[in-house]
């Protein structure tokens, strides 16, 4: 039943919410201006009440600052009332300053008004002594000096601050190029490891109808060019594999280790490249055992027989050897080619990097080998080094620390592979 039917209309007053009868719907102007007076006196007193609140937190955060102050004002009565021994609380104020600066490091302004607020209370206090009688009037002397004082003490300090903040943005910045850097390097990582795996398969197809075709045809001429083709693409697959090494270099499934029998590894990569025209010798190969990665090894004897053979001709000698010596066995590829020149020495690790001249082009021309066999003695906790000389050859060898089973020993100085060799 609605209000309505007992001569009664029913509405809120705002801001109450209870219904009061006798009252139309829509406020009067007294009504309202009523209303409107309760809710500003209402906001009134929540914004007194909130004074207290705001006080308390800022003494609580500024409670250092309240208690010098207190202290300050001690001590400003101590001056006033001991005459002629003024002096000691008046540097007690200073001293405090000095040690409530440092702890708060104020900003320059607030740190201004406070020593002119310290001057001229001291100051004043001096005055009337002095106008006393009891206190020298040099004595106004030191207000202002010791005044001074605190604003150089100031100015160093803020000048000091300055220069850290510089110092830790620079910082920053230097972080922030690092992380930068970080991730252009792991995108480049991902990059070469993408690459390579992209290009194995193409390369791998393409080798295989290469090698098809050279056997099947009976044109010479086009088997001739199916051979240039294949030759090609083996180097571009080598590519492919040492972007993809030098890509995993460092990772933690990059080795397998194991015992390794230095001879055999020797022996091996002497077999591989025994078909190519040069005068090859297997010099000194001790019998030694290394912790290593065996097809790391071979695919790092395999580079530096690449870049031997890129630096000499038919009738230059190669020889492959192996030694223990001072703890590392030493495996080593020494060419009667055309050495390289001393300045390019320092980079020859560097990928992408070749040295000058190049005799041939039937291996490597990449620029990746070299780096290749510096990623893998790293790996192996060993180096690569080079001694070289213009027109007389070069030698190269990879160090690995040795096993616990390393001796010295000559297992076939003078030896031909299996394979044969050219000549000696």
């Amino acid at each position: 039943m609605e209000g309505s039917e007992f001569g009664v209309t029913w509405c809120c007053v705002a801001g109450g919410g209870n219904a009061v009868p006798g009252m139309s719907g829509a406020l009067s102007p007294g009504t309202a201006e009523a209303a409107g007076g309760r809710g500003g006196l209402n906001r009134r007193r929540l914004a007194l009440g909130g004074w207290p609140r705001r006080g308390l937190r800022w003494v609580r955060s500024s409670w250092v600052d309240v208690g010098w102050a207190v202290f300050v004002g001690v001590n400003l009565i101590g001056m006033r009332e001991m005459g002629a021994w003024s002096t000691v609380p008046f540097l007690v104020i200073w001293v405090s300053l000095t040690l409530i600066y440092g702890l708060r490091m104020w900003r320059l302004q607030p740190a201004i008004l406070t020593v002119a607020a310290v001057t001229l209370a001291t100051g004043g206090i001096i005055v009337a002594q002095v106008v006393d009688g009891q206190q020298e009037a040099d004595y106004l002397v030191e207000v202002p000096l010791v005044a001074l004082m605190f604003l150089a003490m100031v100015w160093h300090g803020r000048r000091r601050q300055a220069a850290l903040l510089e110092q830790l943005a620079a910082m920053g910045e230097v972080q922030r190029v690092s992380r930068e850097n970080l991730r252009l390097l792991q995108q480049q990582k991902m990059f070469l490891v993408d690459a390579s795996h992209e290009l194995g398969t193409p390369i791998t197809v393409a080798l295989g109808h290469a090698e098809l075709i050279e056997q099947s045809v009976t044109d010479e001429t086009v088997a001739e060019d199916a051979r240039v083709v294949i030759g090609e693409l083996a180097r571009l697959r080598r590519l492919s594999g040492r972007l993809l090494l030098l890509a995993a270099a460092g990772s933690p499934g990059f080795l397998e280790l194991a015992p390794v029998g230095v001879g055999p590894v020797v022996i091996e990569a002497l077999d591989r490249w025994a078909y190519t025209p040069r005068r090859w010798r297997l010099g000194e190969v001790a019998e030694a055992t290394v912790p290593g990665d065996h097809d790391r090894l071979a695919v790092a004897l395999d580079a530096l027989l690449e870049n031997a053979i890129a630096h000499t001709d038919k009738d230059d000698r190669i020889e492959l050897s192996a030694r223990v010596e001072d703890g590392h066995v030493i495996l080593a590829v020494a060419d009667s080619g055309c050495g390289i020149p001393a300045a390019d020495l320092e980079r020859v690790f560097g990928r992408f990097s070749r040295a000058a001249p190049y005799r041939s082009r039937e291996a490597g021309g990449f620029g990746l080998g070299l780096p290749t066999v510096a990623a893998i003695a790293e790996a192996h906790h060993g180096s690569v080094r080079v001694k070289s000389t213009v027109g007389k050859g070069s030698t190269f060898e990879l160090l690995i620390p040795a096993g616990p089973t390393a001796v010295n020993g000559n297992a076939g100085a003078s030896l031909t592979s299996s394979a044969g060799v050219s000549g000696q």
